[in-house]
């Protein structure tokens, strides 16, 4: 379970989806696969949902799927033997709940209060749904309600947005948002996959937040970094900062007083969360060099890491925001 609670971490955004006609369901998994987010919790509002996950969980093996509004017993057998890898639902039913337990299968109940949360703990919960979550008090309440309850964790859904996706998964208790806003019904019944890719893509980009930080050039020595430096200080009035490894020509040029990492030198890029862009990298078949990763000491969480591969001769590293 824990595993799957991780993958749900990795990705960071669940779509939440309701498919009114299964012929949509490979279509738009694919879509979001091609926007960079290959999971979907598809919901069981209508009587399609069991077939549609069956149909995406066989074609894309690699997606995680997920069924939601599960409310019963039956659509939990329903749910499993379509394939679902994990289960969602609005409230939390202690009958419904336990039975998907007892069947080995991660069951996330929506919480909105603290005598929800203490259900969930009772039942072994270590994970639950915060629903709805800004019609329930937002992120001020989640954190509130979160304080006393240790190690649990949280997916807000409902009312989740491009505009406040950043901020919730910015608590350190939220394990991923689920939300509908790339996936709103009106487009999937006009099978508007290709807005559906590019709102699905603008998300990853927010979420992740990638940016270009600075350029590292490699130097024989000191003296080359510095005449280097003192150069691009003159030419574009870039003030030069002296450190004890490297010089700073403004905040975009590092001139490395050795060689550093990479035949030409290195690539900075900073991101919102390292290990979700890792994730988000090994998902298009990029690898990384595990030595080179620094993690921060409050959170253990990766806060630094090398590229495997260079590009154009330079090293690739991505850094914490």
């Amino acid at each position: 379970m824990n595993k799957m609670i991780d993958e749900l971490y990795s990705i960071g955004l669940i779509p939440v989806i309701k498919i009114e006609n299964a012929d949509d369901a490979l279509p738009l998994a694919k879509a979001l696969i091609d926007g960079g987010l290959p999971a979907a919790e598809i919901t069981f509002r209508t009587s399609c949902a069991a077939e549609a996950i069956k149909k995406i969980t066989e074609a894309y093996p690699e997606m995680l799927v997920g069924a939601g509004t599960v409310l019963t017993t039956e659509q939990v057998d329903a749910a499993i033997a379509a394939g679902s890898k994990f289960l969602v639902s609005p409230g939390l039913n202690p009958k419904v709940t336990a039975y998907c337990l007892s069947k080995g299968v991660p069951m996330l109940p929506g919480c909105s209060n603290p005598s929800d949360v203490e259900a969930a703990l009772e039942l072994g919960l270590s994970t639950v749904k915060f629903f709805p979550a800004e019609a329930a008090g937002g992120l001020k309440m989640l954190k509130a309600m979160a304080a006393p309850y240790g190690q649990l964790k949280f997916m807000p859904t409902g009312g989740i947005s491009a505009d406040n996706l950043l901020e919730y998964l910015k608590f350190n208790k939220i394990v991923a948002c689920g939300g509908s806003f790339m996936v709103k019904d009106d487009l999937v019944r006009e099978k508007k996959w290709d807005e559906i890719t590019a709102l699905t893509k603008n998300a990853v980009k927010t979420m992740l937040g990638l940016e270009f930080l600075h350029m590292g050039i490699n130097n024989e020595n000191a003296e080359e970094a510095t005449k280097a430096a003192k150069l691009f200080e003159m030419m574009f009035g870039l003030p030069v900062k002296d450190g004890s490894k490297s010089l700073f020509a403004g905040d975009a040029f590092e001139f490395m007083k050795s060689k550093g990492p990479g035949k030409c030198g290195h690539i900075a890029i900073r991101t919102n969360f390292v290990d979700r862009a890792m994730a988000y990298f090994k998902r298009m078949g990029l690898a990384f060099d595990e030595s080179t990763i620094t993690y921060d000491e409050k959170t253990g969480k990766p806060k630094f890491v090398y590229f495997k591969d260079e590009i154009a001769g330079f090293a690739i590293h991505l850094l914490q925001k």
